[in-house]
């Protein structure tokens, strides 16, 4: 166990309860989904961020119209009180029971793959990991999937090829399948918590890796997410300064959930339709989205970051990776982006090649 990781996590956790007063609560699509009206023909990577204004504090003082604005802020400061935000889960990192094993589900010369099941944050979470033939500890990788329908979704679905390449490379590669997934626990607050409790689920995987007896090194655990999982992994790391060692984010949403509502949410779709019952749209309340998404904050991620992306990705279109590359980079974060030119969201062509580019950056960065 990194003793200094979960050492720093619960001095940074008792901080924010007294700070807060609170008390801690307990066929393989790969994550496609079906392209939106929106979606781009033919995109190219742009270099352009959306970044957040922020608002300056003078101690001047205030003029007429500043105290106009000020009451503006007054309102706004009261609008965020009454929809949820990523902060809300800043550094409460669950604890975890340790991964149980399931039956068998698959036996190579590389490799076992079981299914598993772990509680975490007071739900049981299932998934599928696999384990590399000999006597390890190996370096972990976490996985979290794309969007699939939860009525359709089986257990280990979405990034069985990802799962595969990894155990064959030597990595314990642990596919979370997310609560309302699966066999998974439901949990009535998903939608109007915007899907955060999918960061939470594989914050709980890592904890339950290091709770176990399985020959993994906790001190080389990085997470992977493909598609929605992308974005899963930059909430995870937001939420969780230090508490893993990198991540990859792969052919990922945008890192700003007004995007993700307008590709795939609305009349034509029905991405996050609770949470903007209960909040409006972007367009009716922006600060409700702006503040369920990793981008503003992403000043708190200190892992190294690895994106991967087809330029003609036609689900998540290039500009949004680019985007979030460019806000990673302005804050500091040691961010790489790779290209993959004319790949599309499936990354079927240039797959192997992605992957060996994955494992690359692991073995640099999990040290």
């Amino acid at each position: 166990m990194n003793q200094r990781r979960r050492l720093t996590a619960a001095l940074v956790s008792v901080c924010a309860l007294i700070a807060t007063g609170c008390s801690l609560s307990g066929s393989d699509t790969a994550g496609d989904r079906p392209a939106a009206a929106s979606t781009p023909t033919e995109t190219s990577p742009s270099e352009t961020a959306g970044s957040e204004d922020s608002e300056a504090s003078s101690e001047t003082p205030t003029t007429p119209a500043e105290e106009v604005e000020e009451v503006e802020d007054a309102e706004d400061a009261e609008d965020s009180a009454q929809h949820p935000s990523l902060s809300d889960y800043f550094d409460q990192v669950p604890d975890a029971s340790p991964v149980r094993l399931g039956r068998v589900r698959e036996e190579t010369a590389a490799y076992t793959s079981y299914d598993v099941s772990y509680d975490s944050d007071g739900l049981r979470i299932t998934g599928v990991l696999n384990v590399p033939t000999g006597p390890g500890p190996f370096p972990a990788v976490v996985l979290a999937h794309g969007w699939i329908e939860r009525d359709v979704y089986v257990t280990g679905q979405g990034m069985t090829r990802e799962r595969g390449y990894l155990a064959e490379q030597g990595y314990v590669a642990l596919h979370v399948d997310y609560r309302e997934h699966a066999e998974s626990d439901d949990d009535p607050e998903l939608v109007r918590q915007l899907y955060r409790g999918y960061a939470v689920d594989v914050l709980g995987a890592v904890s339950a890796l290091r709770a176990s007896d399985l020959p993994v090194d906790d001190e080389q655990i990085a997470l992977m997410g493909r598609s929605m999982g992308g974005s899963v992994v930059l909430q995870a790391l937001v939420m969780a300064p230090g508490f893993v060692d990198a991540g990859i984010v792969y052919s990922g949403q945008s890192s700003l959930e007004s995007d993700n509502y307008r590709q795939w949410g609305g009349p034509s779709g029905d991405y996050a339709d609770e949470f903007a019952s209960l909040h409006g749209t972007p367009d009716e309340n922006a600060a409700a989205w702006r503040d369920m998404s990793p981008r503003p904050y992403f000043t708190r991620v200190t892992e190294p970051v690895l994106m991967i992306h087809g330029t003609r990705d036609e689900q998540c279109p290039a500009e949004w990776a680019s985007a979030t590359e460019a806000a990673l980079a302005e804050a500091d974060v040691d961010v790489q982006l790779n290209w993959y030119r004319d790949e599309r969201h499936a990354f079927i062509p240039q797959f192997d090649q992605s992957m060996a580019d994955s494992v690359a950056f692991l073995q640099r960065r999990l040290t």
